[in-house]
């Protein structure tokens, strides 16, 4: 299932698969090709482009047999100072005929209005005319302005000025025994490779028109590890003397390992090169934000029970006789670490025996690596078994995020052991004779295809992810949208009593309040 190939190939996959002959070059012949094809694009200090399309949210599909949940693009508009080193990314997007399944806001509901900024070293969104600072990372493995510098360099004529630039840009030129048209038309090929900012190894791929169709890297990530970042430029037309491609696709994931990959793509009806760009300086509340520091910060909810947060994402800690277990491992390891500590804090001198994922979503299995590289073991719905097996839980070593997983890898030693994986399709109970956990797979959820619900019976305590935040004191209470009425049913169905939600964001609530709040606009 994880295996299969996406509806792209990676495109360097199948030139290194065909190849019949390839002919390395040095530096200089590496700027040669760099100045033909800067010869051959344009080479514009600024450029504005428009289009339709879309895009998706990274990480979130509904189950690992499917892409990633797709959002429909009505107006795109970017703007980009190659000189001054500015980019703003303009989104109108709505959910149109796009299956409303997976996470990521799916399923949207009206328009939404999206504007993405960086400059320098600082990156921010516009919402509602107003700065938003964006200090922290995205998907948990990259800060956000670097990865928008990052994605900026990556642009057509941003690669040509970054490999220009670059102090060791090497080339190899490849003919191509079965022509597949994905990259080029006749078979031939020049790859183009240099270091980006010191650590990002970035190959972009000319083809015999010196025209650039494909640029790819490889991003910080604690699910993928070194996570292709791959960019696609297809059906270049001329803009008043500047070639630029009018197709823009974008992948984010590796196909070969989940079908999940395809992140954005854009049809672009206008471009227009050495546009007029106003100053874009980095507001003040942007200059001076930076990120919170990862905090545990725990709760007692019950003897025994604790919640442990402090950030966007929560966990939970329950004891048992002789051992403890973590109910969501969420983000990365740096979040793990953390709660590791406060749970050693709170409950000392026991194991964490298991560790409890409610679902694959990336910003909710991100950190599982750090208990199973501690001797956990790892309970999840039965659908995710091969994910975590054959991608979160690769022995591929991890150049860009080490962890202690990759570092300690475990599992060799007298032969390869079986990982630790307990999967669910059924009731499953976790207990010590006196302490019960309960996990309920989910039936009837759009979120998510392979969910568990855990529940305490004995402290009448309910964790779920994603589907139900209470309402923090004094704020409106939210909506019965498709998730509250899905945990609603499944409630139902299972016939728990509730006496406690716990959200794996935001605080708890009673299970009066949820009544209430899921009860509006059903008589």
């Amino acid at each position: 299932m994880v295996r299969k190939l996406g509806v792209l190939v990676v495109a360097l996959a199948a030139i290194v698969m065909s190849v019949m002959t390839a002919r390395p070059a040095s530096a200089q012949d590496a700027r040669a090709v760099l100045q033909a094809a800067s010869r051959a694009m344009g080479n514009p200090k600024s450029v504005q482009m428009t289009g339709t399309g879309w895009n998706a949210a990274v990480g979130q599909s509904f189950t690992l047999e499917e892409d990633w949940p797709r959002f429909e693009v009505t107006r795109y508009v970017r703007t980009i100072d190659y000189d001054a080193g500015t980019s703003r990314e303009e989104f109108t997007r709505r959910q149109g005929n796009n299956p409303p399944r997976g996470g990521g806001g799916t399923p949207l509901q009206g328009e939404q209005q999206q504007a993405f900024l960086v400059s320098g070293n600082s990156a921010w969104n516009m919402q509602d005319g107003k700065p938003v600072p964006q200090p922290g990372q995205y998907l948990a493995g990259v800060t956000v302005a670097e990865f928008r510098r990052l994605d900026l360099a990556l642009t057509p004529h941003g690669f040509l000025r970054a490999a220009m630039a670059a102090t060791n840009p090497t080339a190899i030129s490849l003919t191509l025994g079965s022509p597949t048209g994905a990259v080029t038309a006749n078979g031939k090929a020049t790859l183009v490779s240099f270091t980006l900012m010191g650590k990002y190894r970035v190959v972009g791929t000319f083809n015999d028109q010196n025209l650039l169709e494909l640029v790819h890297t490889w991003v910080p990530n604690p699910v993928y590890g070194d996570m292709l970042y791959e960019l696609r430029y297809l059906n270049y037309k001329d803009f008043g003397g500047m070639k630029f491609p009018t197709v823009l696709h974008i992948h984010q994931g590796d196909p070969r390992l989940m079908v999940a990959h395809n992140s954005m793509e854009i049809t672009l009806s206008n471009v227009q090169p050495n546009v007029s760009v106003p100053a874009m300086p980095v507001p003040a509340e942007v200059q001076t934000a930076t990120a919170p520091p990862v905090r545990a910060e725990s709760q007692r909810l019950a003897e025994g029970v604790w919640l442990i947060a402090g950030g966007t994402h929560n966990s939970l800690a329950v004891e048992f006789r002789d051992f403890v277990t973590v109910i969501e491992a969420p983000l990365n390891e740096e979040r793990s670490l953390a709660v590791l500590a406060e749970v050693g804090r709170l409950i000392p001198n026991k194991p964490i025996r298991y560790v409890v994922n409610t679902h694959h979503h990336f910003d909710h299995s991100g950190g599982l690596r750090t208990y199973l590289a501690q001797g956990a073991t790892v309970v999840t719905h039965q659908a995710n078994r091969e994910f975590l097996e054959n991608v979160l839980f690769s022995p591929a070593t991890r150049t860009m995020m080490p962890d202690r997983f990759s570092t300690y890898y475990p599992y060799f030693s007298g032969g390869r052991r079986p990982l630790p994986i307990e999967a669910v399709n059924q009731k499953y109970v976790i207990s010590d004779g006196v302490r019960t956990i309960d996990l309920h797979p989910m039936q009837g959820l759009d979120h998510a295809g392979g969910m568990l619900l855990v529940y305490l019976p004995k402290e009448k305590i309910l964790v779920n992810a994603d589907l139900y935040t209470p309402p923090a004191q004094g704020a409106p209470a939210p909506a019965p949208n498709a998730n509250i009425r899905s945990l609603q049913q499944n409630m139902q169905r299972l016939k728990l009593d509730v006496a406690q939600h716990v959200p794996i964001h935001g605080q708890p609530g009673t299970g009066a309040q949820f009544a209430q709040i899921a009860g509006r606009g059903t008589n």
